[in-house]
């Protein structure tokens, strides 16, 4: 295999391909990228960890010969990322050897047969829809902090899709907190499988989407694999496991009866927990919201630090109450709120709180409290 391709190309290609390579593998071919070159003049490249595999299709400069081979992914991102800017890079492979060449540089590195390299056999995938790529960015970030990482509860480790009978919902839990999106159900997506989407698929996800917001991902599924494509034909390609086990049913830890409701300015709300946390030890993570007529009192008392408080306008017109939340998982959601205010609805001190922007918000956040 003989190619002439140019550098940027190249590395924002392997940006995207080596993160998926794990730093530390038992079999040695995990830690190569597969580079195949086709006479037309199109390079792909592709890595993969056996769950999750990406292939990323550019056009080189020029092939002279066509052919395939694998070389270190990290080895040959880091050679690319130190080699000077608009230069074109000559990859040459023959005899177990990849020689790299760019201006004066030259590299002679290690490789291994295409035929070793594993692939995911995607086998049939029924579901396909499309959904805008911002959409789906915005359906990431809005659930993906409230996945739980216990690897005992793994059925946790991911995002939940599935469909009811208008929308496509997307949700995470960790047991202390509940992130739910909701679009609506997109043309295609009619009997689509339940599905839990892998944590680190997900991270890679929205790397790649980053780069694409203005376009439509193509999304491909069955019960046990998910594809996604970014990018039209010379693009992008996801593909990974799903996580065989069962979400649990989540809608029963959404309460529906906390009638107490106040509202607040998000960003003044964050910046006052953020302040009075300050002084939390991991020990007492958590924050007290006092609550009364028309203010919020939040309080922090630690035996190694000492104590503090801060008072916070807000629109309350129930009884007085008195809860605590883990000061981290209230930031995390808080974080998520775009507008000038946020709702909580609380019932009491042990109860959990639903947390939205208002009634027609996309997002619904549900958050347990913490004794104080």
């Amino acid at each position: 295999m003989k190619a002439t391709i140019e550098r940027s190309t190249l590395l924002r290609c392997l940006s995207h391909v080596q993160s998926v390579v794990e730093r530390r593998n038992t079999i040695p071919i995990l830690s190569n990228v597969l580079i195949e070159a086709a006479s037309g003049g199109a390079l792909k490249i592709m890595a993969t960890d056996l769950d999750l595999q990406v292939i990323e299709t550019l056009s080189a400069v020029t092939v002279e010969t066509p052919g395939a081979i694998t070389v270190s992914a990290h080895l040959l991102f880091d050679i690319a990322r130190k080699l000077p800017e608009g230069s074109q890079v000559s990859l040459d492979a023959s005899e177990n050897r990849m020689l790299v060449k760019a201006g004066r540089s030259r590299f002679q590195l290690p490789t291994l047969p295409r035929d070793d390299f594993p692939m995911i056999a995607e086998g049939d995938l029924p579901t396909s829809f499309e959904v805008p790529a911002a959409t789906l960015a915005q359906l990431i970030d809005r659930t993906r902090f409230a996945i739980s990482t216990e690897e005992t509860r793994y059925y946790l480790n991911g995002i939940f899709l599935h469909v009811t009978d208008d929308e496509l919902k997307a949700a995470a839990t960790d047991g202390h907190r509940l992130a739910r999106f909701t679009i609506k159900k997109p043309e295609g997506a009619d009997g689509m499988p339940d599905v839990i989407v892998p944590r680190k698929c997900v991270a890679e996800l929205r790397k790649l989407l980053e780069e694409t917001l203005d376009t439509s991902v193509l999304v491909d599924l069955s019960a046990t694999k998910i594809r996604f494509t970014l990018g039209g034909a010379n693009g992008v390609v996801l593909t990974s496991k799903l996580i065989d086990g069962t979400f649990p049913d989540y809608t029963r830890v959404i309460p529906t009866g906390n009638d107490k409701l106040l509202r607040l300015d998000p960003k003044t709300f964050y910046a006052g927990v953020d302040r009075v946390a300050t002084i939390a030890t991991e020990k007492t993570r958590a924050v007290k919201m006092a609550v009364e007529a028309d203010k919020v009192t939040l309080s922090v008392t630690s035996p190694d630090n000492g104590t503090a408080a801060e008072e916070i306008a807000a629109d309350y017109r129930a009884d007085g109450l008195e809860i605590g939340f883990n000061a981290n998982y209230l930031k995390d959601i808080l974080n998520q709120i775009e507008g000038e205010s946020v709702e909580l609805h609380l019932a009491d001190a042990g109860a959990p709180t639903l947390i939205r922007q208002n009634e027609k918000s996309e997002a619904l956040y549900v958050l347990m409290p913490m004794r104080v």
